[in-house]
This record gives structure tokens, sequence and C-alpha cells, in this order.
């Protein structure tokens, strides 16, 4: 991306995190992502926030749009940023990303849109698996696990 296409500001883009439980572990729904930025890691479903709507709902969308799951947004769980520095050090793009956790509704993730693979991934197991994560997933995953479980009890 030429410094003429970043655009001046930081652009503004949600995750969901879906956490479920079944066979005796808390899961979380990670996709693999098939286009640039990071084609082949491994995230949460998102994308970015459109006008007129809130990260909330975005996040719905985009979950539903990369994985064919539905879910309610229940609350913004933190911000996460993300600062891609080109080689000669400045900045070639900036992301804001709110994370959003989200109660599962109905539906098994099958990869669509920018999606390569979309999964239920045990939280114990994300950083033991080797897939390619992008920053910060173990981290955030293990947080929305122990909102998830508070807010269930």
């Amino acid at each position: 991306m030429s410094s003429a296409d970043s655009p001046q500001r930081p652009v503004l883009g949600t995750i969901a995190v879906v956490c479920r439980h079944f066979d005796g572990q808390d899961h979380v729904i990670l996709v693999q992502r098939g286009k640039e930025p990071n084609a082949g890691w491994w995230g949460f479903p998102g994308g970015h926030v459109e006008m007129g709507e809130t990260a909330l709902q975005a996040a719905a969308r985009e979950l539903m749009e990369e994985t064919g799951v539905s879910a309610r947004p229940l609350e913004y769980l933190t911000n996460v940023d993300v600062i891609v520095r080109a080689a000669a050090g400045g900045v070639e793009r900036q992301y804001l990303l709110t994370v959003v956790l989200c109660a599962h509704a109905s539906g098994d993730p099958l990869p669509d849109d920018d999606a390569e693979q979309a999964e239920w991934i045990p939280i114990a197991e994300i950083e033991n698996r080797g897939l390619q994560l992008l920053d910060q997933v173990g981290e955030v995953a293990r947080l929305a696990q122990a909102r998830w479980r508070a807010l269930n009890r």
C-alpha cells in the first residue's frame, strides 16, 4: 500500500469474540484470513465499522459475513491497537479494533467472505496448535473467557 493510498488517520475496525462451552472446554471462533492484509494468519472474525453502524452492530455483521454464525453482541471487552510500520520505520497502516464479546445464537462456523477457514478452537489450545496467530489472539481469548464465565454464573 503506498502512502497515497494510506488513510492519514487510524481506521476503526471491530472483532467479534464468541465463546461457547462444549466437549468439556471453552471455545472461540477463529478464522484464517484469505486475503491481505494478513492472508494465512488466524484471528477473530471482524472488519471495518461502516458509517452509521456501531462497533457492536459491525461485529455481529462481520461475524455473519465471515462465518455464517449468528450472535448477539453483549459488550465491549477491550481495544486492540494495530500499527503496521514500513521498513523505513514510518506508519504504513493503523487500526483501532474494538473487541466485542458476543453470545452465540446459532450456526457453526463455515468460511465465507474473506475467511479461508473458520473453526471453533479450544481456548486452552489456541497457542499450542501451530496456528499463525495475529497479535494478542490468545490474550484476548482468555480475557473474553473470563468475562463470559462471569456473565454466565
